[in-house]
């Protein structure tokens, strides 16, 4: 996984939650990095598993949940780095349903390595989006926070709604609404 997934994880905990919290979970967490880590290096995935699940328990709040806001905060992220393939799309239903065909092929030029999910566009109109999610690491919830952030980046609204096609989350229908 690449290390801006953790450094930007880490970020999002000290801003909600507080430095001594994020000094916590990385104590708690069995991290082989030791919890060092660089936007531009590659991390195991069950490092942050671990640091997830720590971050929950400490918290109280529900590992999804985290996920979810989690997204919502990356997407900043990739404004801040990346925005200039944000202002090449009119909207976040052209942005989202060119996800694998252009985006992704975009990640992949810079990270070869990076291990992505991949999105189906099943139905796409100005005013829905249906897309299927697919991934072995399951985090949904991470890709509906950046799929909602995306609708508040271009000023407006939108219902998203998912459906679980496997029971572990590792595929997953979306289906999303303009408001």
């Amino acid at each position: 996984m690449k290390g801006i997934v953790f450094t930007e994880f880490l970020d999002l905990v000290e801003s909600k939650f507080g430095l001594e919290t994020v000094q916590q979970i990385i104590d708690e967490s069995e991290l082989e990095s030791n919890g060092v880590y660089t936007s531009v290096g590659t991390y195991k995935f069950n490092e942050m598993v671990s640091l997830l699940t720590n971050l929950s328990k400490a918290t109280k709040i529900a590992p999804n949940d985290l996920l979810r806001v989690y997204g919502l905060h990356f997407f900043d992220a990739l404004v801040n780095n990346y925005g200039s393939i944000l202002k090449s799309y009119k909207g976040p239903i052209e942005l989202l349903s060119s996800i694998e065909g252009h985006i992704h092929v975009q990640v992949r030029k810079l990270y070869p390595d990076a291990e992505l999910p991949q999105f189906e566009t099943l139905e796409q109109t100005d005013e829905k989006l249906v897309l299927i999610y697919r991934s072995s690491r399951s985090l949904y919830p991470f890709a509906h926070g950046l799929m909602e952030k995306s609708f508040e980046h271009y000023g407006q609204n939108c219902d998203i709604k998912h459906e679980l096609l496997k029971e572990d989350g590792s595929e997953v229908r979306f289906e999303i609404v303009k408001k």
